[in-house]
């Protein structure tokens, strides 16, 4: 048996989950030009504060929208050629790359580490890197098995299989651009409606359930949660909008960190089921203390001290 068939249910499975991917992200316009919690440049912006290449994201921020676009069009392009074994050790390095970009990003602090997808997915790759179709079905080993007779006794490459896998290689591009551009349109053309902005996660996961942005203060009805009377002075700190925008018991206020501690993910407020929640990974905190209610992330959302100034705005550290 040739390496390739063994490997042809892993190859199947990353082919179908990266071409899922890039058509998800193509298809919803909150991830593109959204600013809610799970678009691109929130999830940048939330990333840029816990990965360890900061600098780069922080630098992608100003050009989000086509950091999304390409990730989208980077993850089809790879699923397509990985489905049709065309070129397929040049795809499997893209989906290493993109693995890799998404591990370093989004799911570097994952702990343990195996909880993180990412990593996982980094090193699925490494076999069909190695082996490619591997004499499995696919446009690769067609075009092998169809020039074997025109290259016997040669050391060169014929120039049909050249002229044969440029046209393959054309195809499947232009495959690849009409799907996504279909995908985005109807993505667009359905995109009024309030439910089309959940579901797509910069790295990996379930689709999160509606939400709405956070960080923002809640409702916090504890006489001991972080928040005065307003002060006689203005705060320090940046201003975040006025406090009778917000709902509160007896001028009480607080807001959390909104980067989750699992995965450095931008997590979101869930207004039906009163809780906060991760788009990423499904964990879930408490919307009143911050503390963990699901998993997988093992400690809460960092405490961030609100104030109200004297001029009725509400005030944040830092």
């Amino acid at each position: 048996m040739t390496p390739g068939w063994p490997l042809l249910p892993l190859r199947l499975f990353l082919g179908v989950t990266f071409v899922f991917a890039g058509l998800q992200k193509l298809a919803n316009p909150a991830f593109l030009t959204g600013s809610g919690p799970v678009s691109i440049h929130a999830q940048l912006a939330g990333a840029a504060r816990t990965s360890p290449v900061h600098g780069l994201l922080h630098g992608l921020l100003p050009i989000s929208t086509a950091v999304g676009v390409l990730i989208a069009v980077g993850e089809l392009a790879v699923g397509v050629g990985t489905l049709v074994g065309l070129w397929s050790r040049v795809a499997a390095a893209g989906g290493m790359a993109v693995s890799l970009g998404l591990f370093l990003s989004v799911s570097y602090h994952s702990s343990p580490y195996f909880t993180g997808s990412d990593i996982v997915f980094l090193f699925a790759w490494t076999p069909l890197l190695l082996a490619g179709a591997g004499g499995a079905p696919g446009l690769d080993t067609w075009l092998l098995t169809r020039s074997q007779p025109v290259q016997s006794g040669t050391t060169g490459v014929s120039r049909r299989e050249v002229v044969a896998k440029g046209a393959a290689a054309g195809l499947v591009a232009g495959l690849v651009v009409v799907a996504g551009g279909a995908a985005a349109l109807v993505g667009r053309l359905t995109g009024g409606s309030k439910t089309s902005s959940a579901g797509t996660s910069f790295g990996t996961g379930p689709p999160p359930p509606t939400t709405s942005p956070v960080p923002t203060t809640v409702p916090h009805p504890a006489s001991t949660s972080t928040s005065s009377s307003p002060p006689a002075s203005l705060p320090r700190g940046k201003k975040l909008g006025s406090a009778s925008a917000v709902p509160a018991t007896s001028g009480h206020f607080i807001a959390f960190d909104a980067v989750c501690p699992h995965a450095g993910c931008t997590v979101a407020y869930q207004r039906g089921a009163k809780v906060i929640a991760c788009p990423c990974h499904g964990s879930e905190f408490n919307a009143q203390t911050g503390a963990v209610e699901v998993g997988p992330a093992s400690q809460g959302l960092g405490v961030i001290t609100v104030q109200e100034g004297g001029d009725g705005n509400l005030y944040v550290d830092g």
